[in-house]
């Protein structure tokens, strides 16, 4: 076994998303500021910044102006401001339009912008690169490194060149540790490092369950005809039931560029439901197949997002280190939002770990970043919308009304907070208490299948590889599984990983095809059972999503 070799740093940064790249602006900043030399590297796992970047994007600028004030003159591509929201009700045929005087404000959209987040995380690489921060595309990080008092002291990334029997190719390079005074992890919903620092530190201790949801998003270029840059649309409805969380979101760029997505609450109940074939369905709806037709579909993918909000977030700090963004849970799900969020949190990560440098502190816990958080307009503005999702366990019906009655009678300042404590996983039903649902067979114009899909994600991965979707207990998905909630495995996957097929013996097996995966960690999530974890693959690996 080769020694690893270590490289020592101020504050290692794990994950190139908004939050992460924020916190090493705003570390960099302080330093010119206050005339210090600091080390800052940010842990890319996507081969490039924004591979793995994916959402909506309606962005508020909020937190990029206090972060980087004249982001406008240094060219950010938030180009196309929002001239237009409409949120349509569908029924199987229908749509009837919200007027916008009763549109609570989570859902207005003015002074933000669409946006292409890869394109803007390539940005703010940009910047932090000028300031002098060390940025590693293609270097997953997998593994926490601890101290002797059981502060976290850094990473490791994973190993290159190793074949699927676990043996050395001749590619192989041992990971690499990075040394840090402090640790700042920025993985995104469902890290892989974060769920285990919760689980280690039990940061979740009084918190609601952590709620996710699916988000499919596809991007079109369309006939010029149906450009309208701008235009921002969101449906509730069909094709999803009355008991299903999610919508729809459709938001026209320039260039005859329209994004289009659908997000579904994990939580559903019934294990035929296929997220991915429902989004497929969406597009086919009289008040939305006509952007579509006579287009051209570019690029598709697919990620879980946070949605428990204030009262899922876990306890923010540890010693050693902090979770930002995603990785935490700061997305506002009723405004569709997370980006502005993960950008602040970053920025206040920074501000607090800054001063602990400073004063020649290391590896403690960085109390200031929490409270910094529990004084800002993030946290107000979560706290507004702490019940949004909690609503939608009692189905669409009472969640409209309320958080209607909630935003716009009380703004915010309701006297009541609504608990949950079921965790997504188990609130799947077994499969012979559940109607099956038949999906339309695609028909590759408006509708597609997954491994057409898949193919225009970019997603690549090495075949001779250990499989990086694991499985705590080889027999589970087939006796526990299939046997009793159908093999949902086949379904809440959006990119078919997963499949049942039969042996030699005529007997059931699940076969994974972990070539497919688009990190979205759907599975690690959703499993009823718990008993698949995702881990990073080789670094560099999965989807190359460009500007989505």
């Amino acid at each position: 076994m080769s020694e690893r070799e270590s490289m020592e740093y101020d504050v290692v940064v794990v994950g190139g998303g908004p939050a992460g790249l924020a916190t090493a602006i705003r570390l960099k900043q302080l330093a010119a500021e206050k005339n210090q030399e600091i080390g800052v590297c940010v842990l890319e796992k996507g081969a490039e910044l924004g591979a793995h970047i994916l959402s909506g994007a309606v962005m508020d600028p909020l937190a990029l102006t206090e972060l980087i004030p004249d982001w406008k003159e240094k060219g950010a591509p938030l180009n196309v401001a929002v001239t237009q929201d409409k949120f349509l009700f569908l029924s199987e045929t229908g749509a009837r339009a919200t007027p916008n005087w009763l549109l609570p404000q989570c859902f207005h959209n003015e002074g933000n912008y669409i946006v292409r987040l890869g394109d803007v995380v390539k940005w703010m690489g940009e910047q932090a690169e000028a300031l002098g921060v060390d940025i590693f595309p293609g270097f997953a990080a997998v593994e926490v490194l601890y101290d002797e008092n059981g502060s976290v002291r850094g990473v490791a990334t994973g190993d290159m060149g190793v074949a699927r029997d676990g043996s050395h190719t001749d590619h192989y390079q041992p990971g690499m540790e990075l040394h840090a005074r402090y640790t700042v992890f920025g993985e995104g919903a469902r890290g892989q490092l974060g769920r285990q620092l919760i689980e280690r530190y039990k940061l979740d201790d009084g918190r609601n369950p952590q709620s996710y949801g699916i988000g499919i998003k596809e991007m079109w270029e369309v006939d010029p005809a149906q450009s309208k840059p701008g235009l921002v649309i969101h449906t509730a409805g069909w094709p999803l039931d009355a008991d299903t969380y999610g919508g729809s979101f459709l938001y026209h760029l320039d260039n005859n560029l329209v994004a289009v997505g659908m997000i579904v609450g994990l939580d559903y109940a019934n294990p035929w439901l296929s997220p991915f074939d429902e989004f497929q369905r969406y597009k086919t709806h009289p008040a939305i197949r006509g952007t579509f037709e006579g287009g051209k579909r570019i690029a598709y993918g697919a990620r879980a997002i946070t949605a428990g909000g204030l009262l899922a977030l876990p306890k923010l700090t540890f010693p050693g280190g902090v979770l930002v963004g995603c990785e935490a849970g700061f997305l506002n799900a009723s405004r569709i939002k997370g980006s502005h969020a993960a950008i602040k949190s970053g920025k206040m990560a920074a501000e607090a770990a800054f001063d602990a440098l400073t004063a020649d502190r290391r590896q403690d816990e960085l109390t200031a970043y929490p409270k910094a958080f529990e004084a800002s307009w993030l946290h107000a503005e979560l706290n507004k919308a702490r019940n949004f999702k909690q609503w939608f366990k009692k189905g669409r019906t009472i969640a409209t009304v309320m958080t209607g009655v909630e935003q716009l009678l009380f703004k915010g300042k309701m006297p009541w907070t609504l608990r949950h404590n079921k965790p997504d996983y188990a609130c799947l039903q077994p499969a012979s208490e559940c109607a099956r649902i038949d999906y339309p067979k695609p028909d590759g114009k408006l509708t597609f299948d997954k491994l057409s899909s898949v193919f225009i994600s970019n997603t690549n991965h090495d075949e001779n590889e250990p499989v990086h979707l694991t499985l705590k207990d080889a027999s589970v998905p087939v006796k526990v599984n299939l046997a009793k909630y159908g093999g949902p495995e086949s379904r809440y996957c959006p990119a078919g990983v997963y499949e049942f097929v039969k042996d030699d013996h005529g007997e059931d097996r699940l076969q994974i095809n972990a070539q497919n995966c688009v990190h979205c960690k759907t599975c690690d999530i959703k499993d009823p059972t718990q008993n698949i974890v995702w881990v990073a693959p080789q670094g560099g690996e999965g989807p190359v999503y460009s500007g989505m």
